[in-house]
């Protein structure tokens, strides 16, 4: 076990992020389109748009064969236990926070190959809970294995887990806090070890120095932040065992994590989990994020023994100034009610977007989102406008009504990706009289947009990093 001894101070630094280049416009469909018809719309029952407070855990998602861990969204309908619930507003806060991080900050981060294809599942629920706006699994640490509940994120590298003896300061989580003195596989990483070095491609900072133990620092978007000791550790995912697994030992932990047990690191450089586990898994996985009362989202790792299901549209990896440490695709299109936008594809070139797990709610370039609110007012005004939420600026008053006709939106990407959005990911609710368009525009033309995890939800997204390319497809969760 390291000493506890003074812990440095760090500059820390935000989340990392998998961006995604906006490149040129791909007429599909015309603007000049006829009429929309009864094809181009949801119909949807009102109550339906409610938060159900029924768990639907009927039907298992994970992929077939695959080892399967339960988890439970602590502030949805699948929950039982106490737990620390965000508001709407609180939640959409957040987010902004988060959104102003990853806007700030395009970082370059080296990466590695993977070489053997393999496969587990954990399956995922929605974590708002815990304070994140995340979502979150359930993994095996140390020998003996106990569980831990941490927040997983495309946007990060670090994996780390609160330690005793949180020598400066432990929050309150649901799980145990890790005790390295009672695992038989744990040890420390040395300040003079190469690994100790790759800290700072995954967190931003150079590593400290406790004694002759490697330390690292890292500060999220929102100002949360963990320090602690650089260690190995047998980590188990599912029925996987993953024997000296990198990860942060964490002293002094704070901010928004909720009570989690810490985070899942899902970036590219060389100490997150894709890229540690890559001949294992073959720097590919995946995920289903279920809705608020979904049980059965899963993250998976690894290629399919069968291969992709063809219903998985693939879009490259884009080769673009902000394809650093991120996953860039270019959008080329965006459709309402049937019907393509007409915006310049220097509105898509000018900014960029990324893929993201954390950030809730879809942030398009000012142009882009102008001209999709604008259709889908259009085509929404036989109903009652209600005044913004927050940063949600469409909504409308339903009160009254049994059903409506929404109008149906999909991204296009380079290759003709086409992703659907479901009715849950093109609508938010407040109450019956305040439902909102789902996405929100930036303030500047070159601010990074953002595929959120509202437009995610009960999709297949496949992130094949050996082979380039990010997918999409229905997903087998709900």
């Amino acid at each position: 076990m390291a000493s506890s001894a003074f812990i440095p101070t760090f500059k820390f630094v935000h989340f990392t992020y998998f961006v995604l280049i906006l490149l040129p416009f791909l007429l599909v469909k015309g603007s000049d389109a006829s009429e929309t018809t009864d094809s181009d719309f949801h119909s949807v029952e009102v109550s339906s748009l409610l938060l159900s407070q029924t768990c639907n855990s009927s039907t298992s998602a994970a992929p077939t064969g695959k080892s399967t861990l339960q988890i439970v969204d602590r502030n949805g309908a699948c929950y039982n236990g106490e737990s620390t619930k965000l508001t709407l507003p609180q939640i959409l806060s957040h987010d902004e926070a988060r959104v102003a991080s990853i806007q700030s900050r395009h970082a370059s981060v080296s990466e590695t190959n993977g070489i053997e294809d393999r496969k587990t599942a954990i399956p995922g629920k929605p974590g708002t809970s815990y304070g994140t706006g995340n979502y979150i699994v359930t993994v095996g640490l140390g020998t003996p294995k106990r569980y831990y509940n941490l927040v997983f994120d495309t946007g990060s590298d670090l994996t780390w887990t609160q330690c005793r003896p949180c020598t400066r300061f432990c929050y309150p989580q649901n799980d145990p806090i890790f005790n390295p003195r009672l695992s038989s596989t744990y040890s420390g990483i040395s300040c003079s070890s190469p690994q100790c070095s790759l800290l700072v491609y995954g967190t931003g900072n150079r590593p400290g120095c406790s004694g002759s133990t490697c330390v690292y620092g890292i500060q999220y978007g929102d100002k949360s932040s963990s320090t602690g000791f650089f260690a190995k550790e047998t980590l188990s995912l599912g029925r996987d065992v993953l024997p000296g697994f990198l990860f942060g030992c964490g002293q002094d932990n704070r901010g928004l994590f909720g009570r989690t047990a810490g985070l899942l690191g899902l970036g590219r450089s060389q100490i997150s989990l894709v890229s540690q586990t890559a001949r294992k898994y073959g720097r590919v996985f995946s995920y289903c994020l279920p809705t608020w009362s979904g049980a059965n989202g899963y993250l998976s790792f690894g290629k399919p023994v069968t291969g992709f299901p063809r219903t998985v549209q693939f879009t490259p990896f884009s080769a673009s100034r902000l394809n650093t440490h991120y996953y860039a695709v270019d959008l080329v299109g965006i459709s309402v009610g049937g019907k393509l936008l007409p915006i310049s594809a220097t509105v898509f070139q000018a900014a960029g977007m990324i893929v993201d797990s954390g950030t809730v709610i879809t942030r398009l370039p000012p142009a882009a989102y102008s001209a999709l609110r604008n259709a889908f007012r259009v085509q929404m005004r036989r109903y009652k406008l209600a005044p913004a939420f927050s940063l949600l600026d469409t909504c409308y008053d339903f009160g009254g009504l049994a059903s409506v006709a929404v109008p149906k939106i999909s991204f296009i990407f380079r290759g003709n990706a086409v992703v659907n959005l479901g009715t849950g990911s093109i609508l938010v609710t407040a109450s019956q009289t305040q439902v909102c368009l789902a996405f929100a525009g930036n303030i500047s033309p070159t601010d990074p947009g953002i595929f959120g995890n509202v437009q995610q939800q009960t999709k297949e997204v496949v992130f094949d990093v050996a082979g380039g390319r990010v997918g999409f497809g229905p997903g087998r969760c709900s």
